[in-house]
């Protein structure tokens, strides 16, 4: 296991204010967070607090059905539905097992009849019965059409951060057909110990652009700015009331060959039951990621090839979650 400090401090996170006329100020102040930590506070993003309350609200709703009603949406290849509690592996070199958690996924919606859905992450969704969970589709279906409108002004932001065009990422093959995941997460209340490799959320990287996640009171996010040093030391950021905690991704670092981090974080439960909601923003699935035009020069060449969207966040996905044959025994009754 890899060593790291017994002690965390508090980390001192940038603020981007969205409604802030002055976007230099703005571009400096995310600059400087993505050179750093790769995380920001975004706050004034348009979504109102009455809102994000009901959209926490349904979630808990969910996660308090019978665990054989959840069952019942257990996730497809697609990536949409509910994974179980240990489902998820982030960090197999120090963790004795999966995550602490439960989640359900939920993406843009794609007939099944639509030649979309035969893409990697497209297709329907699965949704609990309206009986079951009134409004519950709807509420999500608003919250990830507004979310998705937040995620695209931050990388408008991040465009002029990065020297490019503000409407960079805006073009088709990238943001303008997405793929933007939803994620509802549900932390039991279990104490986390690193020394036993127990955790709420193994250490990882995200996977694409950037992750916009809204979170209840409850802390046990931790960043490690430094994922080489030795030992490794851990921050916690803690969450701040209206706000979305923000932080780039993998194929952001690529993009920008590296000027930008993709930091390292984990989830440590403290006996308390934390919900959270991230969203996950990624280009379209035949967006070319390689290095940008401005993080490039003759003696700083692209570190890395060029790659797909699509097979980059397919491999990534696979790597990290159970195979899906393990729960058909526990799906049977179902069919």
């Amino acid at each position: 296991m890899v060593k790291e400090n017994a002690e965390s401090r508090t980390s001192s996170l940038n603020c981007v204010d969205l409604s802030n006329p002055d976007i230099n100020q703005s571009v400096n102040l995310l600059k400087q967070a993505c050179l750093d930590s790769g995380f920001f506070y975004v706050v004034n993003h348009g979504i109102s607090q009455e809102f994000m309350d009901e959209v926490f609200a349904q979630s808990k709703k969910f996660f308090s059905l019978p665990h054989k009603e959840k069952m019942k949406l257990i996730r497809n290849e697609k990536h949409r539905g509910y994974t179980p509690v240990l489902d998820e592996l982030l960090d197999p070199e120090n963790q004795v097992h999966g995550d602490y958690k439960e989640g359900y996924y939920i993406g843009v919606e794609v007939a099944e009849n639509d030649p979309k859905s035969q893409k990697p992450f497209y297709g329907p969704n699965r949704w609990p019965a309206p009986g079951i969970l009134p409004r519950w589709r709807e509420t999500m279906e608003k919250y990830h059409e507004q979310a998705l409108e937040v995620g695209k002004k931050v990388a408008r932001i991040i465009a002029l951060a990065l020297g490019l065009d503000a409407n960079f990422f805006d073009q088709t093959k990238m943001l303008g057909e997405p793929i933007a995941v939803l994620r509802l997460l549900h932390y039991e209340g279990k104490i986390s110990d690193p020394k036993k490799g127990l955790f709420g959320a193994g250490a990882h990287t995200d996977y694409g652009l950037i992750t916009l996640l809204a979170t209840d009171e409850i802390s046990g996010l931790q960043i490690c700015k430094d994922r080489d040093a030795k030992p490794q030391k851990w921050e916690d950021v803690p969450p701040m009331k209206g706000a979305f905690i923000v932080n780039i991704g993998d194929m952001l670092e690529r993009w920008s060959n590296c000027v930008f981090k993709s930091t390292m974080h984990r989830v440590l439960g403290n006996g308390k039951e934390r919900y959270s909601i991230p969203f996950f923003l990624e280009p379209s699935h035949e967006c070319l990621v390689e290095c940008l035009p401005t993080c490039k020069s003759a003696t700083n060449p692209p570190k890395f090839p060029p790659i797909l969207c699509q097979d980059y966040l397919s491999q990534r996905y696979n790597d990290t979650h159970a195979n899906l044959t393990v729960y058909k025994k526990q799906t049977s009754f179902n069919t």
